[in-house]
């Protein structure tokens, strides 16, 4: 059974004492399970928002928290989505993942949490633009930066004022930004969001906590919007060509396998000299990313001499 990214520094089991030592807090959600391994109820809020502040603490020297009501990250698939697109930037670059703070992201959707930022930084160096619409999401993101000297000077936040728009009022006109990434809302409505955070409390609680709170996965921006991912990744795709020469890669999640073929007829409207999907699987768990760009294969590898030309200067 594939597992997480070769990369991934969460590949193995996690240690719980080791973790409880970068995060003492973390003791009282954990016990031993019916195999007798140290674990946590992973249907709990509670318990998982400790475990991400343990982990970040220990695997990226990271002091982190969010507020309440806002999405909770699971690090590991998270920080599979960082590593795969350090593959895609290699592959661009003569086979060499490119690092350093003169590799730059942008995050759109930066959430509360700035996760991607974080671990995007801390694993390979990259600087980072995040963006959001949510005025709290940007101010606590801010907060996570200003507590951590180490991201202090490698990350920035925008807040998006135009819930119409993804790429306009944030990419530049001189900009050069190397990969985009995105978390999508993927539910059409907050019934749809509703029912998709029962089943995953019902799923992970093995059916056992019937209390539903739509908040365990996060506000309405971060679980829908109207038309669902479909529509908001078409509206990126088609914001895309505005800002084809400020971008690289543009990629985004894609938590639907069957959007995938209304994803792609979308992308082949437009003049794009690439599109890949890459698999992310963990277990019985598949995800995914949809990249795409309009250079060429040889106008990707001058992208990255160009920069080499800028870093000798």
């Amino acid at each position: 059974m594939k597992s997480l990214h070769a990369r991934n520094l969460h590949n193995v089991r996690y240690d719980f004492e080791k973790l409880i030592c970068s995060s003492p807090s973390l003791s009282l959600y954990v016990k031993k399970n019916q195999y007798d391994d140290l674990s946590i109820d992973f249907s709990s809020n509670d318990a998982v928002l400790e475990l991400n502040i343990a982990l970040l603490k220990h695997f990226y020297q990271v002091d982190w928290n969010i507020p309440k009501k806002y999405l909770c990250p699971p690090i590991p698939g998270r920080v599979d989505y960082i590593h795969y697109i350090a593959d895609l930037l290699g592959q661009s670059n003569s086979g060499l993942i490119p690092e350093g703070k003169n590799i730059k992201g942008l995050d759109i959707g930066i959430g509360a949490n700035c996760i991607y930022p974080i671990v995007g930084s801390r694993s390979y160096g990259w600087s980072f633009t995040g963006s959001d619409i949510d005025k709290v999401s940007c101010i606590n993101a801010q907060n996570i930066i200003d507590s951590n000297e180490l991201l202090n000077k490698v990350i920035t936040i925008q807040h998006q004022i135009s819930k119409d728009n993804i790429f306009n009022n944030i990419i530049q006109k001189n900009d050069k930004i190397d990969f985009t990434m995105c978390n999508p809302p993927f539910h059409k409505s907050k019934k749809e969001a509703k029912e998709g955070t029962k089943r995953k409390i019902l799923n992970l609680s093995k059916g056992q906590n019937k209390k539903v709170s739509l908040n365990f996965g996060g506000q309405h921006n971060e679980l829908w919007c109207e038309g669902g991912e479909v529509e908001f990744i078409s509206k990126m795709i088609r914001e895309s060509k505005v800002y084809k020469q400020n971008c690289l890669w543009f990629t985004t999640l894609v938590s639907k396998k069957d959007n995938l073929h209304t994803i792609y007829k979308e992308l082949k409207k437009e003049k794009i000299e690439q599109i890949k999907t890459i698999d992310m699987i963990h277990g019985q768990k598949q995800t995914r990313f949809v990249a795409w760009t309009y250079y060429t294969k040889e106008e990707q590898k001058q992208w990255f001499k160009n920069k080499e030309i800028y870093n000798e200067q």
